[in-house]
């Protein structure tokens, strides 16, 4: 455990040295106005990188919102998962309900006396 941070110190110290000679190299080779400009450029970058950030937390929040608002407290994963058993029992009431002389499907017309159909 020692050694670790006797490294991670030591990385610290190294990369606050490297930043600080980058600076006053960069300082001392660029023009007047050039430090200035790469300043503005990270501003900008940080701001958008925040308003990115920002925004997809507001659209999840907003999802949740509005997802609670249709179903409520229910479990969508669950409902998912059951939905395979809830669709057979529809089919079978829908078949045990329809089925039988007399009755026509969805498609036929039962006034048509002709005996033609489409299907």
């Amino acid at each position: 455990m020692a050694r670790r941070l006797t490294w991670l110190a030591i990385g610290v110290g190294l990369t606050v040295v490297a930043v600080r000679k980058g600076r006053s190299l960069a300082d001392t080779y660029l023009p007047a106005g050039a430090t200035d400009t790469i300043d503005g450029v990270q501003r900008v970058s940080h701001a958008v990188v925040t308003l990115r950030t920002q925004f997809a937390t507001a659209m999840a929040e907003r999802e949740q919102q509005l997802r609670h608002d249709l179903v409520g407290d229910v479990d969508v994963d669950e409902l998912r998962a059951q939905r395979p058993e809830r669709v057979a029992d529809l089919r079978r009431s829908w078949d045990s309900r329809h089925a039988g002389a007399g009755r026509v499907g969805p498609t036929e017309d039962p006034d048509d006396d002709d005996g033609y159909t489409f299907f």
